[in-house]
Protein backbone atom coordinates (compact mmCIF):
# COMPACT_ATOMS: atom_id res chain seq x y z
CA UNK A 1 0.00 0.00 0.00
CA UNK A 2 3.27 2.41 0.86
CA UNK A 3 4.01 1.53 -2.27
CA UNK A 4 0.95 2.36 -4.63
CA UNK A 5 -0.01 5.52 -2.40
CA UNK A 6 4.06 6.75 -3.43
CA UNK A 7 3.21 6.47 -7.18
CA UNK A 8 -0.44 7.65 -7.18
CA UNK A 9 -2.18 10.81 -7.41
CA UNK A 10 -5.04 11.25 -4.34
CA UNK A 11 -7.87 9.82 -4.35
CA UNK A 12 -5.88 6.75 -5.77
CA UNK A 13 -2.31 7.68 -3.76
CA UNK A 14 -0.53 10.23 -1.80
CA UNK A 15 1.93 11.30 -4.28
CA UNK A 16 2.39 14.95 -4.33
CA UNK A 17 2.18 17.58 -7.49
CA UNK A 18 4.94 18.31 -9.03
CA UNK A 19 4.83 17.27 -12.88
CA UNK A 20 8.27 18.94 -13.71
CA UNK A 21 9.53 15.96 -15.82
CA UNK A 22 6.50 16.01 -17.63
CA UNK A 23 6.42 19.79 -18.23
CA UNK A 24 9.84 19.49 -19.68
CA UNK A 25 7.95 18.23 -22.46
CA UNK A 26 5.28 20.40 -22.93
CA UNK A 27 2.43 22.18 -20.71
CA UNK A 28 1.68 20.03 -17.86
CA UNK A 29 -1.90 20.92 -17.52
CA UNK A 30 -3.23 17.30 -18.11
CA UNK A 31 -1.05 15.07 -16.88
CA UNK A 32 -2.79 14.59 -13.36
CA UNK A 33 -5.96 13.46 -15.25
CA UNK A 34 -4.11 11.18 -16.88
CA UNK A 35 -1.41 9.62 -15.12
CA UNK A 36 -2.99 7.33 -12.55
CA UNK A 37 -3.86 5.00 -15.72
CA UNK A 38 -1.00 5.56 -17.24
CA UNK A 39 1.32 4.44 -14.34
CA UNK A 40 2.77 0.98 -13.89
CA UNK A 41 3.47 0.25 -9.63
CA UNK A 42 5.92 -2.57 -9.70
CA UNK A 43 6.44 -4.39 -6.61
CA UNK A 44 10.01 -5.67 -6.50
CA UNK A 45 9.85 -9.34 -5.12
CA UNK A 46 13.50 -10.04 -3.83
CA UNK A 47 13.15 -11.74 -0.08
CA UNK A 48 11.67 -14.55 1.94
CA UNK A 49 9.39 -12.10 2.98
CA UNK A 50 8.44 -11.00 -0.35
CA UNK A 51 7.43 -14.60 -1.73
CA UNK A 52 5.80 -15.71 1.06
CA UNK A 53 3.62 -12.76 1.13
CA UNK A 54 2.80 -12.86 -2.96
CA UNK A 55 -0.90 -13.21 -2.63
CA UNK A 56 -1.33 -10.02 -0.37
CA UNK A 57 0.95 -8.03 -1.56
CA UNK A 58 -0.78 -9.03 -5.52
CA UNK A 59 -4.21 -7.89 -3.95
CA UNK A 60 -3.56 -4.22 -3.02
CA UNK A 61 -5.41 -1.62 -5.08
CA UNK A 62 -3.00 -0.49 -7.93
CA UNK A 63 -0.47 -2.96 -8.13
CA UNK A 64 0.26 -3.63 -11.74
CA UNK A 65 2.74 -6.77 -11.15
CA UNK A 66 6.16 -7.64 -9.93
CA UNK A 67 9.50 -7.48 -11.12
CA UNK A 68 12.18 -9.72 -9.91
CA UNK A 69 15.84 -9.31 -9.21
CA UNK A 70 17.60 -12.70 -9.12
CA UNK A 71 20.59 -11.73 -7.93
CA UNK A 72 19.07 -10.21 -4.63
CA UNK A 73 16.87 -13.20 -4.60
CA UNK A 74 19.42 -15.77 -4.27
CA UNK A 75 21.71 -13.74 -1.84
CA UNK A 76 18.49 -13.40 0.56
CA UNK A 77 18.12 -17.11 -0.10
CA UNK A 78 21.83 -17.77 0.94
CA UNK A 79 22.60 -18.99 -2.42
CA UNK A 80 25.37 -16.50 -4.99
CA UNK A 81 24.10 -13.63 -6.41
CA UNK A 82 23.71 -14.16 -10.11
CA UNK A 83 21.33 -13.53 -12.83
CA UNK A 84 19.69 -16.41 -15.21
CA UNK A 85 19.13 -18.73 -12.10
CA UNK A 86 18.98 -22.81 -12.69
CA UNK A 87 18.13 -23.84 -9.21
CA UNK A 88 15.49 -26.03 -8.85
CA UNK A 89 14.27 -23.93 -5.69
CA UNK A 90 14.56 -20.78 -8.04
CA UNK A 91 12.67 -21.96 -10.68
CA UNK A 92 9.54 -23.70 -8.72
CA UNK A 93 9.60 -20.05 -6.75
CA UNK A 94 9.26 -18.44 -9.90
CA UNK A 95 6.37 -20.86 -11.40
CA UNK A 96 4.70 -20.40 -8.20
CA UNK A 97 4.89 -16.09 -8.60
CA UNK A 98 3.83 -16.77 -12.13
CA UNK A 99 0.97 -18.64 -10.78
CA UNK A 100 0.40 -16.08 -8.15
CA UNK A 101 0.23 -13.07 -10.71
CA UNK A 102 -2.00 -14.99 -13.17
CA UNK A 103 -4.49 -15.41 -10.69
CA UNK A 104 -4.61 -11.94 -9.86
CA UNK A 105 -4.43 -10.89 -13.09
CA UNK A 106 -1.02 -9.15 -13.25
CA UNK A 107 1.71 -9.36 -14.98
CA UNK A 108 5.23 -11.20 -13.58
CA UNK A 109 8.93 -9.43 -15.04
CA UNK A 110 12.40 -11.26 -14.37
CA UNK A 111 15.38 -9.41 -14.95
CA UNK A 112 17.94 -11.74 -17.08
CA UNK A 113 21.16 -11.50 -18.21
CA UNK A 114 21.18 -12.82 -21.72
CA UNK A 115 18.54 -12.91 -24.59
CA UNK A 116 18.42 -16.61 -24.66
CA UNK A 117 17.16 -16.87 -21.40
CA UNK A 118 14.76 -14.22 -21.08
CA UNK A 119 13.01 -16.01 -24.26
CA UNK A 120 13.24 -19.07 -22.40
CA UNK A 121 11.18 -17.34 -19.00
CA UNK A 122 8.89 -15.90 -21.62
CA UNK A 123 8.11 -19.57 -22.56
CA UNK A 124 7.90 -19.95 -18.62
CA UNK A 125 4.72 -17.34 -18.32
CA UNK A 126 7.14 -14.30 -17.56
CA UNK A 127 5.50 -11.33 -19.34
CA UNK A 128 8.26 -8.64 -18.61
CA UNK A 129 11.80 -9.43 -19.41
CA UNK A 130 14.67 -7.00 -19.64
CA UNK A 131 18.07 -8.07 -20.57
CA UNK A 132 21.30 -6.94 -18.86
CA UNK A 133 21.81 -3.37 -17.76
CA UNK A 134 23.06 -0.71 -19.57
CA UNK A 135 26.98 -1.30 -18.37
CA UNK A 136 26.80 -4.48 -18.50
CA UNK A 137 25.79 -4.31 -22.48
CA UNK A 138 28.58 -2.04 -22.99
CA UNK A 139 30.85 -3.99 -21.05
CA UNK A 140 29.73 -7.25 -23.29
CA UNK A 141 30.46 -5.06 -26.84
CA UNK A 142 33.71 -3.67 -25.54
CA UNK A 143 34.79 -7.43 -24.69
CA UNK A 144 33.54 -8.37 -28.24
CA UNK A 145 34.89 -5.38 -29.83
CA UNK A 146 38.57 -6.17 -28.37
CA UNK A 147 38.02 -9.67 -28.68
CA UNK A 148 37.42 -9.59 -32.50
CA UNK A 149 40.16 -7.21 -33.07
CA UNK A 150 42.96 -9.37 -30.93
CA UNK A 151 41.49 -12.34 -33.71
CA UNK A 152 42.08 -9.94 -36.72
CA UNK A 153 45.71 -8.41 -35.91
CA UNK A 154 46.76 -11.36 -34.36
CA UNK A 155 50.76 -11.29 -32.95
CA UNK A 156 50.59 -7.79 -33.73
CA UNK A 157 47.74 -6.71 -30.85
CA UNK A 158 50.10 -7.86 -28.58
Amino acid sequence: KALVDACMYPPLGKRSNGPFRAGMYGEATGYQKTANDEILVIAMIETQAGIDNIDEILSVPGISGIYIGPSDMGLALGLIPTLDREEPIILDIYKMLIASCKRHGKFAGLHNATAAYAARMVGMGFQLCTIANDSGLRERAAREAVGAFRKEAGDSAT
